[in-house]
């Protein structure tokens, strides 16, 4: 049984940063392809982006340049940077394992139970 543990939110100030945490437990971490989405009030999940077992990224247009998806295989923990946070990232913000990873939350077998970030002044 895997089980992932994201963490890290809170209210910042626009312009702020967040460091996001996502523990894994139960399994190889290190096969797994690891992603970020997020669900803003009323709307439906959106997927933020992927980092590969093998390394490579992709993320959504609207966090390009602004987060980075790391990970730490020795404590089976992936991380969310986000940078030059505005109003509109706020949401809450899930993490989700998958053998292959993707844009689309179908193609994750796991998730997290999400953390909340509010960008507000």
């Amino acid at each position: 049984q895997v089980q992932l543990v994201d963490s890290g939110g809170g209210l910042v100030q626009p312009g702020g940063s967040l460091r996001l945490s996502c523990a894994v437990s139960g399994r190889a971490f290190s096969g797994y392809a690891m992603g970020w989405f997020r669900q803003a009030p009323g709307k439906e999940r959106e997927f933020v982006g992927v980092l590969g077992w093998s390394g490579s990224t992709y993320y959504v247009d609207s966090v390009k340049g602004r987060f980075t998806i790391s990970r730490d295989n020795a404590k089976n923990t992936a991380y969310l940077q986000m940078n030059s946070l505005k109003a509109e990232d706020t949401a809450v913000y899930y993490c989700a394992a998958g053998r292959f990873g993707g844009a689309s939350w179908s193609q994750y077998d796991y998730w997290g139970h999400g953390t909340q970030v509010t960008v507000s002044s």
